[in-house]
């Protein structure tokens, strides 16, 4: 990976990939950073349904909360990417740790306002620190070790993604639906303001911790770093930037209307139950993660792929008969066969892309921004037909992650 010398407290490392003694401690640093945006994610799911009630909002409203939470990967996935290329990884991470607290800060004010668009700037701000964070770590994390295991180390650090994910669901519930707050949002005000409490701390040790800028050379190899084909140009790459839109499409329109589904469909689910319920399908997307690890080792990631894309394309079949308590099982079990997608296909499509792997990886990061759309199409479904019917939306986005571990991965 390309980045000059950021500081006197960031170097180049000479370590090789394949060690472990030169990257282990970079590693374990920025994989924290995964469980920082699975919290924020987990949480992101709660809040739709509170906000529903609370600030008494529709449901196709409700979900502009992840309109903004993923418009701002588009926005600023880019600019991050330019950022680090020029000042680097370590302030990258920085910048993005601030951003993400000035976000959580904002909770305040707009809750002591009860004014939803003002939840909506604060959510797209703390996304746009969010933004920068993948936009670093991902890529940094598939160069911290050998390429051959490149897409084993990526679902290793998103286990912690997804630790973050199962905790956001269960905070969420105890704190939003349960206690004398559950009629207003002074919940939502504390627990905001100590995330931002606890992000800053975390960039303060960032500040002062050394962390290896990585030559492309160092790891990709002379042969790749000779290709001088334009990003473009490699189809594997461009087939990962529209898995990953379809795949993000598809997470979070699972995620955003699992409260509403569960209630509805399960008799006798409250609100509280239904949050417990969708904690329960981040603990199958973080047990996934690690078993998709583990099967890594002796299958190939694009065949696991296709094979999980395959299995969640008929569970959401089953999902749109809204047939009572089984389909919300099912509906959970959709998580943890969505657990090794994002970076199993991020992984599949940086590969080889030499000189453009942070250009590409940025790329990578914008494409989250289909999360920002199917929700509120599943919104416009729901209102027109059921809220059963509008998970046929991404069963469809299911299909286009199917072809790309069958045949879209293939490099030229």
């Amino acid at each position: 990976m390309a980045g000059g010398t950021v500081s006197n407290s960031t170097y180049t490392s000479s370590a090789q990939p394949g060690t472990k003694t030169g990257y282990l401690i970079p590693f374990i640093l920025v994989t924290s950073l995964f469980f920082l945006w699975g919290l924020a994610y987990g949480l992101l799911d709660v809040l739709n349904k509170h906000f529903q009630e609370v600030l008494s909002i529709t449901t196709k409203r409700s979900t502009l909360l992840q309109g903004a939470y993923f418009g701002a990967y588009f926005i600023m996935a880019l600019p991050a990417g330019m950022f680090m290329k020029k000042f680097g990884y370590k302030k990258g991470i920085i910048m993005g740790l601030l951003l993400y607290a000035t976000g959580a800060f904002m909770f305040y004010p707009a809750a002591r306002a009860l004014n939803f668009d003002f939840f909506l700037l604060s959510l797209f701000v703390l996304a746009c620190g969010l933004a920068c964070l993948e936009t670093a770590a991902n890529p940094y994390v598939t160069v911290l070790g050998a390429k051959e295991t490149s897409e084993q180390r990526l679902n290793l650090s998103q286990c912690f993604n997804g630790l973050g994910s199962f905790l956001g669901p269960v905070i969420g519930g105890a704190l939003f639906f349960g206690g004398d707050n559950k009629n207003d949002l002074t919940s939502v005000q504390l627990t905001y303001i100590a995330i931002g409490v606890i992000v800053l701390l975390i960039a303060a040790f960032f500040y002062r911790t050394t962390l290896p800028e990585i030559k492309e050379e160092e790891v990709e190899g002379e042969e790749v770093m000779k290709d001088e084909r334009p990003l473009f140009a490699h189809k594997h790459f461009v087939g990962g930037v529209i898995a990953q839109f379809f795949y993000v499409a598809a997470q979070v329109g699972v995620g955003a209307l699992f409260i509403n589904y569960a209630t509805e469909y399960w008799h006798g689910t409250s609100n509280e139950k239904g949050a417990y319920l969708l904690s329960a399908g981040m603990v199958l997307f973080l047990v996934g993660r690690f078993v998709g690890t583990a099967l890594m080792r002796k299958i190939a990631p694009n065949k696991l792929l296709a094979v999980y894309a395959f299995v969640n394309v008929f569970l959401c079949a089953f999902v749109m008969t809204g047939n009572g308590a089984p389909a919300v099982y099912a509906l959970i079990a959709v998580f943890f066969f969505m657990s090794i997608m994002f970076p199993t296909i991020f992984a599949l499509g940086v590969k080889d892309l030499g000189k453009h792997t942070k250009e590409g990886a940025s790329y990578q990061v914008m494409s989250i921004v289909g999360g920002a759309s199917v929700p509120y199409l599943m919104g416009l479904v729901t209102e027109w037909q059921s809220t059963a019917i509008s998970y046929g939306i991404p069963m469809i986005c299911f299909m286009v992650v199917f072809y790309y571990g069958w045949r879209g991965y293939r490099r030229t």
